[in-house]
């Protein structure tokens, strides 16, 4: 299994890496700036390293946009202490506006 932190900077990097090739898009988003679109994709990265580096937040079944600081998190969380968790991750993320928590728990587990 690999190791937390090599996840944490696997993910951080993949992101930085969708960052610099997608500033350009900007427009399609209905943003009024690069600038805005921008600060959105540094929110949703810095709420995903969050993610990666907490034991109990699946960063790979939990997805993040995040749209002029308001970040929506949608997927499925394994129960609903995770998904309360990555709600508060977010919201204590700094910058984040709001949170809109749309996540499902998957029943069964």
């Amino acid at each position: 299994m690999l190791n937390k932190s090599i996840l944490t900077a696997a993910i951080t990097t993949a992101l930085v890496a969708t960052l610099a090739t997608t500033t350009g898009c900007a427009v399609t988003r209905n943003q009024e700036t690069v600038g805005a679109y921008v600060d959105d994709t540094a929110l949703t990265t810095r709420v995903k390293a969050k993610f990666a580096a907490d034991p109990t937040v699946s960063a790979m079944a939990i997805s993040v946009e995040t749209l002029k600081g308001t970040v929506q998190l949608s997927g499925f969380a394994k129960s609903a202490e995770e998904r309360a968790m990555a709600e508060k991750l977010a919201r204590e993320t700094s910058g984040v506006v709001a949170v809109r928590n749309d996540i499902a728990v998957r029943q069964g587990n």
